[in-house]
């Protein structure tokens, strides 16, 4: 299980200093810090990945992409396609059952400005499982194994797998499939240490990681769990880790992508935002995803990200309860000046 450590602002550890400056390279592709958040549905389109790199994420990734309805051209899903030269590298994550499929779309992904394809085979969501995709490729290895061999012969870039522990605690099949995605040409795999049956829920047990780790030898990336720098320094010390992946804790809060960058490279962490540097970056936000979005989607997507942004506010459950019904840009505009000009305890 994992053991978080405590770490102030100002610590630092022999290890962290032996990080300072490490690069990670997967394959080909250089990343000039180990910190990854992880592609996320609904919440890593292209704002809040710009977001993400300017706080100096090493890797970014797309929303999940299906394989299937991209061969099919469908319009939504060409529209998670858009990436842009700035967030270089970055990744584009696929996800399908069929290894013919698949290689059709990472055929159709080669003109796009995309440094690494990545194959989902960790997602819970029943709607995915239920079509052998995702987490459900967990019961299936030879199937598992056959994608990403195909995906490998078809991209012109290096080929990820994103993993859980597996399908059910008792049925741990996350090095077992490392070693299948190495010897299927992978450069890498990200491991979420949780099972399928889990979601979300309790507590990851990082000793998981540790096991795929000593069982392969390309990089492997941990996740799960990591809400703070102590808790990735904790996680690369114990598992021998190549990168951390962050996931649900950068919504509302990409900072930490600054913070955890700096305590792996054994500099002191910066402090956490202040409040006008919060609403600074919600309005920054705000405006970025109506110009991608349109003001009616845009407002609409951005909904839960002000959600989260104002977690811990007073008065936030109820400017929620507004902005979940303002229906125009300058409404939402409006309402957030509002709060922010709310005394701030302590500040």
């Amino acid at each position: 299980m994992n053991n978080t450590t405590q770490l102030g602002s100002g610590t630092h550890t022999e290890s962290a200093r032996a990080r300072q400056g490490k690069t990670l390279l997967i394959g080909t592709v250089k990343l000039e810090s180990p910190v990854i958040p992880a592609p996320m549905a609904g919440v890593t389109d292209l704002p809040f990945r710009r977001i993400l790199k300017a706080m100096g994420a090493g890797l970014v990734c797309s929303e999940m992409v299906s394989a299937q309805a991209l061969v099919y051209g469908n319009a939504r899903t060409l529209d998670l396609l858009q990436v842009s030269r700035e967030e270089r590298p970055i990744s584009l994550q696929l996800f399908g059952s069929n290894p013919e499929t698949l290689a059709k779309a990472v055929r159709i992904l080669q003109d796009y400005p995309i440094d690494l394809i990545d194959l989902n085979m960790g997602c819970p969501v029943p709607k995915v499982v239920k079509n052998g995709e995702g987490a459900a490729l967990l019961r299936d290895l030879p199937r598992a194994a056959a994608i990403i061999q195909a995906v490998v012969a078809a991209a012109g870039c290096p080929v990820t797998v994103k993993m859980r522990a597996g399908w059910e605690r008792g049925q741990e099949v996350a090095p077992e499939l490392a070693i299948l995605a190495e010897q299927a040409g992978a450069a890498a795999v990200a491991v979420h240490s949780r099972y399928r049956a889990d979601f979300y829920s309790g507590e990851a047990d990082w000793n998981i990681i540790k096991r795929v780790k000593a069982a392969v030898k390309i990089p492997v990336i941990g996740n799960g769990d990591v809400t703070s720098p102590a808790d990735a320094l904790a996680m690369m010390e114990q598992t021998g880790c190549d990168g951390v992946m962050i996931g649900r804790a950068v919504m509302g809060n990409p900072w930490l992508i600054k913070q955890v960058t700096a305590v792996l490279r054994g500099v002191p962490v910066p402090p956490p935002p202040t409040h006008k540097e919060r609403f600074a970056l919600m309005k920054e936000h705000f405006r970025a995803q109506i110009k991608f979005s349109g003001e009616k989607r845009g407002i609409l997507e951005m909904r839960k990200h002000l959600s989260w942004y104002m977690k811990g506010f007073p008065g936030a459950a109820r400017f929620r309860d507004l902005i979940n019904s303002a229906e125009s840009k300058e409404a939402v505009l409006e309402l957030l000046r509002k709060l922010e000009e709310q005394p701030v305890k302590g500040g």
